[in-house]
């Protein structure tokens, strides 16, 4: 009986790596690059002493975002575009109240806004609009001359970030996405420390958004965020979990995303909030899962754990972890470093005893990292960053970093390929989920150029 039951188990696992071994990759077509462009990795565009920046969307972020522009030397607001008037006007008020001239206002049709982008006097156009128009105005403003930045996520579809990637690689504009967390502070301070060895080897990632918005459903005009996870599948909001554990990755500069696994619950909370707030489309079931998970491997054998989840009751969280092979670094629930007692030694300014390598340093050490390092750029915006504000001041400091590398003629903090990347996983996962959960190709969009580049970096004038 022994001998049967062996042999059973044997046939069973020959034929489950049968199985793995044909279980390729769903492939994702790479359109092949347009004759006559070249990549945009490290793009650089001629300096821009006076940054004149027309905002298309007043709303949720919009007005904000005009608060932080207006507190950064060198800038001014051309133009302000809104569907609603009343928003437009609130955004002259900030103007007023700043002792800046008005802006030339647009809000006289859905379309407004090209009239914005045609304008002769704007370098930069700063997209806040709902998700589903973020692309179409990044491609028409890179069109008509204009640099673009773009709120999270800027693209949608595959479809949509190729038309971005090859508009920037065609007009040599910049395309930049307004991922505010990359900025935050445990953020940057766990970037520097990586970056300077203290983790060793960074191997594991993970980064989430996780926020319950049933406060904030009611807030979004004609309802659009409700509307998209009523008909969309995956994880739609991905860039503020993956954007920080990226960079930490070297993403596109060493290392590229290679492969992905997706799964999600069902929608049992979604299904509720659509009945209760509504949704434009009732004719068809709720799609996005409660909660979506999702698994990256990278080219270099790194993983990544990304995840979303809008609709249960649970506190807010990033996640935000990186696994190295010599130390540890989290931000949600708690902030704490794991570090080998040689790893803080060889630091050079820290050097206590009690440490051990399964355990959280203690919080006098903990301080002690965080101030010696303290990333430069805190260093230098700390202070006026938390007094302008958005969102603790990483906002202030994500747009002073866009103004700073267009008046110097530098590469931006975050380019086209960092959207792409990061926003990819909306249609990818979706794909993973719809097929069983099937491994999916993740697109080399730099095409060919990921590993130009050794080591994220910002950049900074001589």
């Amino acid at each position: 009986m022994k001998r049967i039951s062996t042999l059973i188990i044997g046939v069973a696992m020959l034929c489950l790596a049968g199985c793995c071994n044909t279980n390729e990759p769903i492939k994702i077509e790479t359109p092949k690059r347009p004759a006559g462009q070249e990549h945009v990795v490290g793009l650089t565009a001629p300096k821009i002493e006076t940054v004149r920046i027309g905002v298309i969307g007043l709303g949720m972020r919009g007005d904000g975002a005009v608060v932080r522009l207006i507190n950064i030397p060198g800038v001014e607001i051309v133009a302000l575009c809104d569907l609603v008037p009343e928003r437009v006007e609130e955004g002259q008020t900030i103007l007023r109240k700043a002792g800046r001239p008005e802006a030339a206002a647009y809000h006289t049709s859905e379309e407004a806004w090209k009239e914005l982008c045609q304008r002769d006097d704007i370098d930069l156009v700063y997209v806040v609009t709902d998700w589903n128009n973020h692309a179409n105005i990044g491609v028409y403003a890179m069109e008509h001359g204009k640099h673009v930045a773009i709120e999270v996520p800027a693209a949608m579809t595959l479809d949509e970030i190729w038309a971005l990637i090859n508009t920037s690689e065609r007009t040599r504009k910049h395309c930049m996405q307004l991922e505010n967390c990359v900025y935050d502070f445990f953020e940057m301070t766990a970037l520097n420390m990586a970056q300077q060895g203290l983790f060793g080897e960074v191997i594991h990632v993970e980064g989430s958004y996780i926020h319950n918005l049933e406060d904030y459903w009611s807030e979004y005009y004609n309802n659009w965020r409700l509307n998209y996870n009523n008909e969309h599948r995956g994880d739609v909001y991905p860039t503020h979990g993956i954007g920080p554990v990226t960079q930490v990755l070297n993403i596109h500069r060493g290392d590229r995303m290679k492969t992905l696994v997706s799964m999600d619950t069902k929608p049992f909370n979604g299904k509720k909030i659509a009945e209760k707030v509504g949704v434009t489309n009732k004719d068809i079931e709720f799609q996005n899962g409660d909660h979506t998970l999702t698994l990256i491997q990278t080219e270099k054998g790194k993983t990544i754990h990304i995840q979303h989840n809008v609709m249960t009751p649970r506190p807010y969280s990033r996640m935000y972890q990186l696994t190295g092979t010599d130390g540890f670094a989290n931000k949600y629930p708690i902030e704490q470093f794991c570090l080998r007692p040689t790893q803080i030694e060889e630091g050079g300014k820290i050097n206590h005893e009690d440490l051990n390598a399964h355990g959280a340093v203690p919080a006098k050490v903990h301080e002690a990292l965080v101030e010696q390092y303290k990333h430069p750029i805190h260093r230098e915006l700390e202070k006026r960053a938390k007094e302008v504000g958005g969102h603790g001041g990483m906002d202030f400091i994500m747009d002073w970093r866009l103004i700073y590398c267009l008046q110097n003629g530098l590469p931006l903090d975050m380019d086209v390929y960092d959207l792409a990347e990061w926003c990819c996983l909306a249609e990818l996962t979706r794909i993973s989920i719809e097929n069983g959960n099937a491994p999916v190709e993740i697109p080399d969009f730099t095409r060919g150029h990921w590993n130009d580049v050794q080591g994220y970096r910002h950049a900074y004038a001589e």
